[in-house]
């Protein structure tokens, strides 16, 4: 056995492993949900009377029974509660396990200068940036090989998701649409989500004049989807360690000097970890672990625009934790589309803050470019994949085949990139290879709703200037005790309107219209 194939041996040992363990952990806390089962039904089906005599004064607590309680119309005998717990762990959760199984164990051939290499997905994925237009093209192609071989079996898998989220949700909960009990969740109205999703479906378009203008400084008459994620010519630029702190901290200064003081806090605590270095954990994160602890904050920074961006972005949520330490652990976190607000917030500050000085034209096209290449990927797209899983669950339901669901994906991408983009048509097997359908339907517009949000709430900043400050603080304050929905109305912010979410894509075809102006 090579060294390669023994390490592929051990990777593949080690997955197996891992997933084995969380089995275990699985089973276990399932057992611990249905010996405890008794006490949240009963809180359910108490009546609205008796639960308010019985709520207790403090607020946090208060939240967090009455969020509990909403599910009530939805819940189950305590028998079938069981029952569904015991099937989703060695049912539907096992084949989504099944699933992540299967696509991990994958491995890709690609050529790159003469050599063939043997890759993981994220291996490959690297690649999609790659400057060669040839080398982008040739990874896509063969991930979308290797998922068409299997796609009898995953698309097999799905279908039996869509059918078991239709059964357990509609058929036996009595929610009104597979999407309602993801909402119920994520605590925002069904009539908010399709607002939402009806702004975001009506501002393709926006997207698409930005990849016209993309395609052009690559030097191509029309980007092909292959190319969406091409590296322009990068601006040389170069921000050290020290400088990017100082401009983070004068941006933070700017809008409210408590913003400032929290992310001292962190640096002081000596809770940054930014120092590139081997065998250092990749990726950029920030651990909000209890409200009494000031948080830590984790990232490899190289100086350049983008590291100084992940670094706003990661103290964005420092500020988030710290201002929400007066909450219980029970609802210190806020809800998951709030759980972007600060960060983006923050990083929408410091980009401000550079464009301000910046008259370098190379370098602020790079800074808008990565702001709406952002966009695209954390708003447009997301959005799109949720307005596939409501056609796709339909059609799966109405019995469609998987070539016809692989139909209306290529539809949904049409529709989303019009006739700015080139799709080739093994893209019509993206779907199968986007995890969330699988372990977590309807989870995706969530991204979009807080990016949109975010992006809202800065138009409204610059438009109140400081009259804003104490509605955006006192709203980081709730961390998850107040439903997102009525945080936001309280802080003055209607996100039930169109015209609320409009103000976003609005402040996004400014930075457009800047960079058509370049």
């Amino acid at each position: 056995m090579g060294a390669y194939a023994y390490l592929r041996f051990s990777e593949d040992t080690q997955n197996q492993t891992s997933l084995s363990i969380r089995d275990r952990i699985d089973q276990a806390l399932t057992a611990i949900e249905n010996r405890t089962l008794f006490f949240s039904l009963w809180l359910r089906a108490l009546p609205d009377e008796t639960a308010a005599r019985l709520m207790p004064s403090d607020s946090d607590l208060a939240y967090f029974i009455a969020n509990a309680r909403k599910f009530q119309p939805y819940t189950l005998s305590e028998a079938e509660e069981r029952v569904i717990n015991l099937k989703d762990t060695n049912g539907i959760d096992a084949i989504a396990n099944l699933y992540e199984m299967i696509v991990s164990a994958f491995t890709f051939r690609l050529e790159v200068d003469g050599e063939t290499k043997q890759l993981t997905r994220d291996q490959l994925s690297t690649y999609y940036r790659h400057p060669s237009p040839d080398l982008r093209a040739a990874a896509y192609q063969e991930h979308y090989r290797v998922y068409a071989d299997h796609s009898p079996v995953l698309a097999q898998i799905y279908n039996h998701v869509v059918r078991d989220w239709h059964e357990e949700g509609q058929t036996l909960r009595g929610y009104p649409s597979p999407i309602s009990s993801r909402n119920l969740d994520n605590d925002i109205p069904d009539a908010v989500v399709e607002v939402l999703l009806d702004v975001c479906r009506r501002n393709n378009s926006l997207f698409q004049r930005y990849f016209r203008l993309k395609a052009g400084w690559l030097g191509l008459d029309k980007l092909r989807r292959y190319d969406i994620y091409a590296p322009l010519a990068a601006a040389d630029r170069n921000y050290p360690y020290a400088d990017g702190i100082g401009l983070i901290l004068d941006s933070l200064n700017a809008f409210a000097p408590q913003l400032a003081e929290l992310v001292q806090r962190v640096i002081d605590a000596d809770h940054v970890d930014a120092e590139p270095r081997p065998g250092k954990r990749g990726g950029a994160f920030c651990a909000s672990v209890a409200p009494e602890l000031t948080p830590w904050v984790l990232m490899s920074y190289d100086g350049k625009a983008r590291d100084l961006a992940t670094l706003a972005h990661e103290f964005g949520h420092a500020i988030h934790g710290q201002l929400a330490a007066g909450r219980s652990p029970l609802t210190y976190y806020p809800s998951l589309p709030l759980a972007e607000t600060a960060s983006t917030f923050s990083e929408m500050l410091l980009t401000d803050r550079l464009l301000r000085d910046e008259r370098d034209p190379a370098v602020r096209r790079d800074m808008l470019a990565y702001a709406l290449d952002d966009a695209y990927v954390t708003v447009q797209r997301q959005a799109n994949f949720t307005l596939f899983e409501r056609e796709a669950h339909r059609l799966i339901q109405a019995g469609a085949t998987a070539d016809e669901v692989c139909a209306a994906y290529l539809d949904n991408l049409r529709h989303q990139f019009g006739d700015a983009v080139e799709i080739a048509d093994e893209f019509r097997w993206e779907w199968i290879s986007i995890p969330h359908f699988y372990a977590t339907p309807f989870y995706t517009y969530a991204y979009s709703f807080g990016q949109l949000l975010v992006l809202a709430l800065y138009e409204q900043y610059k438009q109140e200037g400081q009259a804003f400050v104490p509605r955006y603080m006192k709203l980081l304050s709730y961390g998850g005790s107040v439903e997102p929905y009525r945080a936001l109305q309280e802080a003055g912010f209607d996100v039930a309107t169109p015209a609320f979410w409009q103000l976003a894509y609005d402040a996004l075809a400014r930075r457009l219209d800047e960079l058509e102006s370049l």
